[in-house]
């Protein structure tokens, strides 16, 4: 696996994993890269030194993950995380299941959330139930 230092035409920088530089280049030229923050597809790599980061990356790699939000994209998550925990469901792994039931009208319809392994998520989805992944996962639980 690799890391590279990306900007996109817009000039909004971000890094991102790949198996190789030979699949950065594949992804890229396929346009299925983008950016997190624009959605630009127009994506290059940037010079970067290895373990050398910008101070204001450091420091938001020191804050507790507990800590508020800072940058635009962390307040964005945490105001999303908000709307969906105070408007909808949590129905925990039972996800799938109880999304199948309020597709089928065997309960009732609402806004629900929760967790579903991959292969379930996926025959949601071949099946025509509408879901969608969150960016973010269920905070613990604590006694």
């Amino acid at each position: 696996m690799i890391r590279y230092r990306l900007s996109c035409h817009r000039g909004h920088g971000f890094d991102s994993w790949f198996q190789s530089g030979e699949a950065f280049e594949k992804l890229r030229s396929a346009g299925a890269i983008a950016c997190p923050d624009c959605g630009s597809v127009r994506v290059e790599k940037t010079l970067m030194a290895p373990e050398v980061q910008p101070s204001r990356d450091r420091e938001a790699a020191r804050r507790p993950l507990s800590a508020p939000p800072q940058t635009a994209r962390e307040k964005a998550l945490a105001e999303l995380r908000r709307r969906i925990e105070e408007g909808t469901e949590y129905v925990g792994m039972n996800f799938a299941a109880e999304a199948r039931a309020i597709h089928a009208g065997e309960a009732p319809e609402r806004p629900i959330w929760g967790e579903a392994r991959g292969e379930e998520a996926r025959k949601l989805i071949e099946d025509g139930i509408p879901v969608a992944p969150l960016p973010f996962l269920p905070r613990p639980k604590a006694n």
